[in-house]
């Protein structure tokens, strides 16, 4: 199934408004930090148009320094890092 370029426009759209309003937010920040101290974890997840049958499957996923910075105003560390 073709993916949607509109859709994967607006799928990025939405993740920049996320991310603006959270790295704005201090209560969002200190209810994270409150989640993380008491032992859970915290996650978002969001499902877009169907995967790409044909693509590569395995393959690990590299965060930007944009991403690292938006983990971090989560106080979040990649695995990775």
């Amino acid at each position: 199934m073709a993916r949607d370029k509109h859709v994967d426009g607006l799928m990025e759209k939405l993740l920049k408004a996320i991310e603006c309003s959270l790295a704005a937010s201090q209560a969002a920040r200190e209810t994270v930090e409150e989640i993380l101290k008491r032992g859970a974890d915290t996650a978002i997840f969001f499902a877009g148009a169907a995967a790409d049958p044909k693509a590569p499957r395995g393959e690990e996923i590299q965060l930007t320094p944009q991403d690292r910075e938006f983990l971090r105003t989560l106080s979040i560390r990649p695995d990775s890092a």
